[in-house]
């Protein structure tokens, strides 16, 4: 049975990893963790290094956004987090980072391609959502928002990406391939290339097998 500690040490593993791979520097970026069903989540401390993280930098917080118990000071993103866990029960993990590829492309108003079949298979599809000051209510409804569609990534304006999943590990697959896809798009687009995508018969085979296994005709 998965208990809280295993979470720290998948959160832990996805910040050293985010580190070792570029997606974030230091402390730029946040993580939350529940069990299924659970009405409490772990949240990354405010100021934490991410490839660094040890138990003691989490907090446990309600969904009601209580404190209860952990870290005294959860991150100043904790709202993006509850909001994402309130708007898909399904979702037990948030991985927020500020990739730099990914926050440029949307800037410069540059939609980003799913060009490999990595990519398409792990986002799908992405929203995006304008910059809205950090740490506030505000861009925690708007980013939570477009998750309720069944979006798992979604990209604020000049700061990061958000991306959810029923795991740590296939939230940060999400993230990383977002990141990656935004890299790709950056590249092709300075050889000249603005269509080049994966082909759409790819997502919608994937899509077709995992209806049929959940019971879909």
């Amino acid at each position: 049975m998965t208990t809280h500690r295993d979470l720290i040490d998948a959160l832990a593993l996805a910040g050293r990893r985010a580190v070792a791979s570029g997606l974030v520097i230091g402390s730029g970026g946040n993580f939350s963790a529940r069990l299924p069903g659970d009405d409490v989540c772990l949240v990354t401390a405010s100021g934490a290094w991410l490839d660094t993280l040890v138990p003691d930098d989490f907090s446990v917080v309600g969904l009601d956004g209580s404190h209860r118990g952990g870290h005294p000071s959860p991150s100043s993103e904790v709202a993006l987090h509850l909001a994402a866990h309130r708007a898909r029960p399904d979702v037990t993990a948030v991985i927020h980072l500020h990739p730099q590829h990914c926050v440029l492309l949307d800037a410069l108003d540059h939609r980003i391609r799913l060009i490999t079949t990595d990519h398409a298979y792990y986002v799908r599809r992405s929203a995006r959502i304008p910059w809205l000051p950090s740490g506030t209510q505000e861009l925690a409804d708007a980013a939570a928002e477009p998750l309720r569609d069944g979006t798992n990534c979604v990209i604020l304006g000049h700061h990061g990406c958000s991306a959810v999943a029923d795991s740590v590990e296939l939230a940060y697959k999400r993230a990383a391939n977002l990141e990656e896809a935004a890299a790709a798009t950056y590249r092709a687009l300075q050889l000249g290339d603005t269509t080049t995508v994966c082909p759409p018969a790819y997502l919608a085979g994937i899509e077709q097998v995992e209806r049929a296994g959940a019971g879909g005709h």
